[in-house]
């Protein structure tokens, strides 16, 4: 049977491990909701002064309050 200080020795290091992959998963997917977020565009329309965001890819968009296509807003 095994001794108290190599049962204490072995459930820390399964702990450490467990919090460890915890950890990694964690942080990956935070990494990866805030890389969705930041590549977003912001539009601006000149029709009704309204500012929206769009999908990483778009280059035009319509406004969802008077229906005007605008360009991205560059800065």
């Amino acid at each position: 049977m095994s001794d108290l200080p190599t049962v204490a020795v072995i459930y820390c290091i399964l702990v450490g491990v467990m919090f460890l992959g915890l950890w990694l998963y964690y942080d990956r997917r935070d990494h990866s909701r805030f890389e969705r977020e930041r590549r977003r565009r912001t539009f601006h329309c000149i029709r009704c002064d309204h500012v929206y965001e769009g999908p990483a890819d778009a280059e035009q968009k319509v406004c969802p309050e008077c229906s005007h296509e605008n360009v991205r807003l560059k800065f």
